[in-house]
């Protein structure tokens, strides 16, 4: 039997490679949530008391301001619940693929397996606690008498799918960089809450009429995501330049994500 040995696609999944060790995903992603939730009372009940949490603090303080001063098509608890839920696949998801190659080093220079089955793992963990908070979520939806559009058959799958997209993309290039540059492990906490105030999660996007704001709101991956999201309960339009530039981002972060993670993953076992 012959074996061709071929350099690797930088831009590639190499989905038939994953496929075989597909059975690591769900290793992964099972240890990830044990450890995430191993000693705690409340165990996976932190999934859904963090948005709400937050949502209730920004209620308390900005909710009444913020519900007179703007049209939501909506209470502010389900605006900020809504975006809360979203954000956080984008948040805790980012945080543990961006040091999953140095939490896993260990297994990293022992054998080998497809790398991208780590922080793939990671973003696959913070899915499992959106369905925790979304279950939540639906009985607020209509005790605040809200109710999913049929639209939202398609509008919440896929604005899950691009917040995993946004979230794999900069994950993947930050868990590279993390490996050569430990800096990145202190400027990822920083980044996360900046990038928060710079998000429609707590204010809508017509907050101001600052150009350089508006543009960030453009380019920020996560905005469409919400926004989308939103959209599969109210009657509001989607505003068409803001999906196809925030989409758009969210392509171009996977594609240098891809790029970086391949270009780099030679030398992971030595550097780790």
């Amino acid at each position: 039997m012959e074996y061709e040995i071929k350099p690797k696609n930088k831009l590639s999944l190499g989905l038939d490679e994953l496929w075989q060790f597909r059975e690591l995903f769900y290793m992964f992603t099972w240890r990830d949530i044990k450890v995430k939730y191993k000693q705690t009372v409340l165990g996976v009940l932190w999934a859904v008391l963090q948005p709400a949490a937050m949502t209730a603090l920004f209620t308390l303080s900005f909710g009444h301001l913020i519900g007179q001063s703007y049209q939501l098509n909506m209470p502010y608890p389900v605006f900020a619940l809504s975006g809360f839920i979203i954000w956080n696949i984008f948040s805790s998801g980012l945080s543990s693929s961006a040091n999953s190659m140095i939490t896993n080093s260990n297994i990293i220079k022992k054998i080998y397996f497809p790398r991208l089955i780590i922080p793939v793992s990671s973003v696959l963990v913070s899915i499992i606690d959106f369905f925790m908070a979304f279950v939540i979520f639906i009985p607020v939806l209509y005790y605040y008498d809200c109710s999913f559009h049929l639209r939202a058959l398609i509008f919440v799958p896929l604005s899950i799918l691009l917040a995993c997209m946004s979230t794999f993309g900069l994950g993947l290039f930050l868990a590279a960089a993390n490996i050569k540059y430990r800096d990145f492990r202190y400027i990822l906490p920083f980044f996360i809450q900046a990038l928060l105030f710079a998000t429609p999660v707590i204010y809508p996007i017509n907050l101001t009429n600052n150009k350089v704001f508006e543009f960030l709101m453009l380019l920020n991956p996560m905005s469409a995501p919400i926004e989308l999201f939103r959209s599969s309960f109210t009657n509001s339009q989607m505003d068409f330049t803001l999906l196809t530039v925030s989409i758009s981002t969210s392509f171009c972060l996977l594609l240098i994500g891809i790029y970086y993670f391949r270009k780099t993953e030679s030398y992971f076992a030595d550097l780790v």
